[in-house]
């Protein structure tokens, strides 16, 4: 690769807009700099960058496109500046990542795709009836189905939200807890539950609950049961059974919208007991109408000590247990 050191200059006509691009103490400039290994020097609304050619495009392509969302009136924090730069560094486009459109509405805050397949998965789960999210942990895959389930039912394309769990740990090993059975149950479901009271709050959880409009039940509950009307989300799907995964998967009624989403290195069923999620990636790859979205460490979005953690097991474990033959 070249290491001759290039010269660019970029000029924002807006000063307002221009000391929001450049952040607090020229705070997102520094980011960029540490970050693509350059070097950019303020001059008021002029920004004269240092550095190989290849860096400097895809600093100016992101400044100039968070520059953009500034003039569309939205805001540009650090943390946005971040995911940018997560898309460039790996050579991935900005545009799906800061379109606008993609925007998930739900009552109490705006959530925004972070990573460019973030993008096209909430993308997806509005094109498509059924969606499969597969990557490891913090990569949004079950936040951001909860986030288009709420703007689904808020915008009255669903009558109501259902959201489960095969509940492994929920067995005999918490058999020993008190309460009944629910009680047991909750602990295991508090993700869910935290996810929404993110976006519409708990007293509106529980009369979303109350009205019918909102169910959180272990998959178990599924069976028998004719889904529609409704955006179903399985999380965790990789500790479902070959007959769990096809009796969820056939719960999908009319006007029904489906997310599966599962980590195929986190599963928890017994040793030797095959993988439903596993084995639907397979039987269901070529099926019209199912969409696949697939993650990496790259779009972890928790601490980036998650993001060196995932990758170090992924270097550390080739091949997820309990996948049996499929």
């Amino acid at each position: 690769m070249s290491k001759t050191i290039c010269e660019d200059r970029l000029t924002f006509p807006d000063n307002g807009h221009a000391m929001a691009l450049f952040g607090d103490g020229d705070s997102h400039l520094r980011l960029l700099e540490k970050e693509l290994e350059i070097a950019i020097l303020p001059r008021g609304n002029e920004l004269l960058l240092k550095g190989r050619k290849r860096d400097l495009k895809k600093a100016t392509g992101l400044l100039n496109a968070l520059y953009e969302k500034l003039l569309a009136g939205e805001e540009v924090p650090l943390s946005r500046v971040s995911d940018g730069l997560r898309a460039v560094r790996h050579d991935e486009p900005v545009e799906p990542l800061y379109s606008g459109d993609l925007a998930i509405k739900t009552p109490r805050i705006s959530v925004y795709p972070r990573t460019t397949r973030q993008a096209l998965y909430v993308e997806a789960m509005r094109r498509h009836e059924m969606t499969f999210a597969v990557g490891p942990a913090g990569t949004g895959k079950t936040f951001l189905a909860v986030a288009a389930a709420v703007e689904a039912w808020q915008e009255k394309l669903v009558k109501r939200i259902i959201l489960t769990r095969p509940a492994v740990e929920a067995g005999e090993n918490l058999g020993f807890l008190p309460g009944d059975l629910q009680a047991k149950i909750d602990p295991y479901l508090r993700p869910l539950y935290d996810a929404l009271y993110a976006m519409v709050g708990a007293e509106r959880v529980e009369k979303m609950v109350a009205a019918g409009e909102l169910e959180i039940a272990p998959l178990a509950y599924m069976r028998g049961r004719t889904l529609g009307d409704a955006f179903i989300i399985l999380d965790e799907a990789q500790n479902t059974t070959h007959e769990q995964m096809k009796m969820f998967l056939t719960r999908l009624g009319e006007n029904g919208r489906m997310v599966v989403a599962g980590d195929e290195t986190q599963i928890d069923l017994p040793r030797g007991q095959n993988s439903g999620f596993v084995q639907a990636l397979k039987v269901l790859g070529g099926v019209e109408g199912i969409h696949f979205s697939r993650f990496t460490a790259d779009d972890v979005v928790r601490h980036t000590l998650v993001e060196r953690i995932v990758r170090a097991y992924d270097s550390a474990t080739p091949r997820p247990q309990n996948m049996g033959n499929w």
